[in-house]
This record gives structure tokens, C-alpha cells and sequence, in this order.
């Protein structure tokens, strides 16, 4: 099997599929990798580097496509790259599909067989390919959201973190997941007064017990987002449901009563945004004003930390990949449930349930789809 890595085309992405430690580890095992010029570049990796590691690298894009069995990325294919998608080929990335009709029909219409970082499980129900990047982007939300409470930003001009005799911001996040735990970490290191909702009864006791009296929780309901928004310096929303478009928990009118230059950060952006006012930006361009408050929404927020971010992401996936490389996809994903539930599409056919219901698209089981 050749497995090939393009170079990252999405606005401001620096991230790359595999480092050249993971190539090195790949090609060990016996596949064949090929990567293109520049690709790592990034986060400080030159074609030398790679050559290094075992890797053949090539000049452009369209040799990558043509000449790779699985094709290892970070971002969501664009659409010049899904036109040089082809039957059969696998593609291997984070994909958020429940947002992105245009891209999934694109994926269907291709023949390839997408298996989507996000949706891959393990044995404890969790996503082990899409936590390193909750990780990163539930901490840069309270550093972004910090930033942007700044008053040459559009904020309000509140120190997150108050002074002595004066007050620390209130920060409100909504979800207690992995994003959600992380920048409750954050804004606690940084002595804000932080609130976290959700509705596992169960997640809460565990925020409870994890960090005592530190960090105030509540359950989720209408009536406790809405005045706890209303009362925030910093909302965050860290909002999940596995493979599906996430709900929009703070409509707009929630944000009319907030103060001024306050400032919201979703997380929840790659799915479609859990705020009514939310709309994917980029780090060129990452905020937007409504009702004079400051929107964070960058779709690929752990990207401005490229570095950081690619070793955590190539830790979790080769394994994934050293499965696919040396068993084929088919055998691979018949094996491994967890794999398997990665499957988004085969041959033409939509394998996530979630994403066909959000999509209004036909849905074929993955065990059916693979035969």
C-alpha cells in the first residue's frame, strides 16, 4: 500500500497528516509513503526530513492523489482536492460532514471511502482521534477569549483574571466534554470565576470532584443558559454529539442581553456552531460583531498551534493508520468496531447515520456498505 500526505491547502493551515517520525514508523512496517514538497514546512519539517524517514517526496498535489491507496490529511478535503479523489481510494481526516452537504455529496459522487478522525471510537465510547484537538482548542479558547475581552479588540477591556479588589471575569462554558474541561482548566489557572453546564449529571460530579470549589456546576437547561449568558464576559461553547450537526443552545436573542464586548468563542464551529449567530471564520479573519458582541468562530482553531498540534494528532491516528497500511481498509475496518465507526463513506454511499439524518441523505450501514 502507498500512502501519501498532501500539503494542507484550507486558509492558514499549517498542520500536516504525518511527521516524519510517523513515516519513519509507517514505512518500517513496510508501505510506501509519499509526501509533497513543502508539506511539513509548517511546523518546521523540511523535504529533507522526510526523505530521511523513508519518504519519496513529489512536487505536486495531483501526483499525490493519483499514485496514493490512502491519503493521510488534517482538514477536510477542498473541493480542488475531492475532484482528484478517485473509486475506491481512502481518505483519512477529520471531515465534519453533518455541516458540509456540498462536501459530502462531493465524497459520495467520488467513489473513495472516507473514514473521519472525528466519528472513529473506543472501547470506552470516547473519540480518541478527535480529543488531542478538544484538548488544544478548549485551551486556546480561554487564551483567544482573553485576548479578545481586550479593548483594542472589540472587548470590553476586562482582565480575565481581575487584580486584587477587583472583580475576575465570569466565564460560562457549555459543555463539560474534553474542549469543555480543558478551557475550564484554563480559565481557572488564569483565576477567572467559571461556570461549566451540562447535562450528564454524571460529568458534572466528575468536574465536581476533580476541581472542588473552584469551578461552579449546573445542569443545563434553557432557563440556566439563558441567565448565565446574559451575565458572562466569556461564553464558551464546547458542544458535541458525535458525527451530528450540533444544537444551537444560545439563540440570538440570548446574546442581545449580553453586555457590549463581551465576547463568545464556539468550538462547536466544525459542526455547524452551537450559537444562533455563529459563522465559520478563519485566523485571517476570526471575529465578527452581533449586537456588539465579539464572535470567535475559526474552524480550525488548534491550527494557529500547529506544531503542538500536528505531534498530538500523529500520536493518536498511526495506529489507525499502521491498521489500514498493513491489513488493507477492508480487513482493517471488519476487525476494529472502533475503526469502523469512523466510516462516513464507501463507494457512494453515506455510512453515518447521524450525517444522513442531518444531511437528508440516504443511509447504508457500514457493515452492509463493506459486504
Amino acid at each position: 500500500m502507498r500512502i501519501s500526505i498532501p500539503k494542507e491547502i484550507k486558509t492558514q493551515e499549517y498542520r500536516v497528516g504525518m511527521v516524519p517520525g510517523s513515516v519513519r514508523e509507517v514505512v518500517h512496517h513496510g508501505p510506501a509513503v509519499t509526501v509533497e514538497t513543502n508539506a511539513g514546512r509548517g511546523v518546521g519539517f523540511s523535504d529533507e526530513d522526510y526523505r530521511a524517514a523513508g519518504a519519496t517526496v513529489v512536487d505536486t498535489a495531483a501526483e499525490i492523489f493519483a499514485t496514493a491507496d490512502m491519503v493521510v490529511k488534517v482538514k477536510e478535503p477542498q473541493p480542488v482536492e475531492i475532484a482528484m479523489l478517485r473509486e475506491g481510494q481512502v481518505l483519512f481526516t477529520y471531515l465534519h460532514l453533518a455541516a458540509d452537504r456540498a462536501q459530502t455529496e462531493g465524497l459520495m459522487a467520488s467513489g473513495c471511502v472516507a473514514i473521519a478522525y472525528e466519528t472513529v471510537t473506543n472501547k470506552a465510547g470516547n473519540l480518541p482521534l478527535l480529543a488531542p484537538m478538544s484538548e488544544v482548542a478548549g485551551r486556546m479558547a480561554i487564551q483567544v477569549g482573553a485576548h479578545n475581552l481586550e479593548k483594542e479588540q472589540g472587548g470590553t477591556g476586562v482582565l480575565l483574571g481581575g487584580l486584587p479588589g477587583v472583580a475576575a471575569a465570569k466565564v460560562l462554558i457549555i459543555g463539560g466534554g474534553v474542549s469543555g474541561t480543558n478551557a475550564a482548566r484554563m480559565a481557572m489557572g488564569m483565576e477567572a470565576k467559571v461556570t461549566v453546564l451540562d447535562k450528564s449529571l454524571e460529568r458534572l460530579a466528575e468536574l465536581d470532584m476533580r476541581f472542588g470549589g473552584q469551578l461552579n456546576t449546573l445542569y443545563s437547561t434553557v432557563d440556566a443558559i439563558e441567565s448565565h449568558v446574559a451575565d458572562a464576559d466569556l461564553v464558551v461553547g464546547a458542544v458535541l454529539v458525535p458525527g451530528a450537526a450540533a444544537p444551537k443552545l444560545v439563540s440570538k436573542a440570548m446574546v442581545g442581553m449580553m453586555r457590549p464586548g463581551s465576547v463568545m468563542v464556539d468550538i462547536a464551529i466544525d459542526q455547524g456552531g452551537c450559537f444562533e449567530t455563529s459563522r465559520p471564520t478563519s485566523h485571517r479573519s476570526p471575529t465578527y460583531t452581533v449586537d456588539k458582541v465579539v464572535h470567535y468562530c475559526v474552524t480550525n482553531m488548534p491550527g494557529a498551534v500547529a506544531r503542538t498540534s500536528t505531534f498530538a494528532l500523529n500520536n493518536a491516528t498511526l495506529p489507525f493508520v499502521l491498521a489500514v497500511a498493513s491489513r488493507g481498509y477492508r480487513e482493517a475496518l471488519a476487525r476494529d468496531p472502533h475503526l469502523r465507526a469512523g466510516l462516513n463513506v464507501h463507494n457512494g454511499a453515506l455510512t453515518y447515520e447521524a450525517v444522513a439524518r442531518d444531511l437528508g441523505l440516504d443511509y447504508m450501514p457500514a457493515e452492509t456498505a463493506l459486504g
